[in-house]
């Protein structure tokens, strides 16, 4: 039997459209969708299927949206009684895994990403900072780079999604400087993300505390199954130090790459990714060839999972 890990999508893999075929053809996945839109006060539904005039790309609409489809497809796979044993979610998505692992409701966590997106984005608007892709250097490199591009500017590995593909964030003058640099070094790729701000630096450290604030309102239970967080790419081992956990993460590097690798030490061997897009399939993929990746996010991907773990 296959031991199977669920993770969500983060921020960046939304698309207008997203979720559609789940609310149309599956009563659970309507459920979640019209949860969504009570608890918020606003239509989820329309921005994830239309783009809601472009609301799909502002963060304080993004990233509701991307939990409600993500939570959508695990609605979709949870009713087949198909068994899972771990979960992770790149940034955004590690609230989809605290859902699906049963430490917040899916009602308090639609809120509470909404405010996220709110704080991330008051946190960012005065500030010139951005993110950079680094492709084709291992990590010791991008420390390096780093260290030499940052002066006195504020930069730091914000994210270590898999080998050789690792992303910087900071203020802009110190992530051009590290463009040029990265390729001096060598990189096969060094370019500016299209992002609102400079996410998972220090400089979210305002978003990261009036998170916290907002989390005290909030009741976190005990995890029925392992999850793995980004600040560390560890198991979490009690529920007690979560609210901590996710004041840092907004403003602390994503080890990735190090989850992943974690989790196949605890034998997990096939990955479903959960929510729209296939970005973290690639990650895994990278991270070992041999591991089984598939993903949920319309009828047809739903439909050849099941065919998949079934072995039809």
């Amino acid at each position: 039997m296959s031991k199977i890990a669920l993770i969500f999508s983060g921020q960046g893999a939304q698309y207008a459209g997203m979720g559609k075929e789940l609310y149309e053809n599956i009563d659970e996945c309507r459920e979640i969708f019209h949860i969504a839109d009570r608890e918020l006060g606003f239509s989820i539904k329309d921005i994830c299927f239309d783009g809601g005039e472009g609301k799909i790309d502002k963060t304080e609409y993004t990233q509701p949206a991307i939990l409600t489809t993500s939570i959508a497809a695990l609605k979709a796979f949870e009713k087949e009684g198909i068994e899972y044993h771990a979960v992770a979610g790149l940034s955004l998505g590690e609230y989809s895994a605290l859902v699906s692992s049963g430490m917040i409701s899916f009602e308090e966590c639609v809120k509470l990403v909404r405010k996220r997106g709110l704080f991330m984005e008051e946190a960012v608007k005065d500030i010139d900072g951005t993110l950079a892709a680094i492709i084709g250097l291992d990590v010791e490199q991008v420390e390096e780079l780093v260290n030499k591009a940052k002066e006195d500017d504020v930069l730091q590995i914000s994210n270590l999604n898999c080998p050789k593909q690792i992303v910087i964030g900071g203020e802009t003058a110190a992530i051009d400087r590290a463009v040029e640099i990265a390729k001096e070094m060598g990189a096969k790729r060094a370019l500016k993300l299209n992002v609102s701000g400079p996410f998972h630096t220090k400089l979210l450290k305002e978003a990261a505390e009036n998170l916290y604030n907002e989390m005290n309102n909030i009741e976190f239970k005990e995890k029925s199954l392992p999850i793995y967080m980004n600040v560390n790419g560890e198991k979490l081992s009690s529920g007690d130090d979560i609210k901590e956990i996710m004041k840092q993460q907004v403003m602390s590097s994503v080890y990735w790459e190090k989850s992943i690798r974690n989790m196949i030490d605890d034998g997990i061997d096939t990955f479903i990714e959960m929510g729209p897009g296939r970005v973290l399939s690639g990650f895994v993929k990278k991270v070992d060839r041999k591991l089984n990746c598939m993903n949920i996010e319309d009828l047809k991907t739903l439909e050849n999972t099941l065919s998949k773990l079934r072995g039809e």
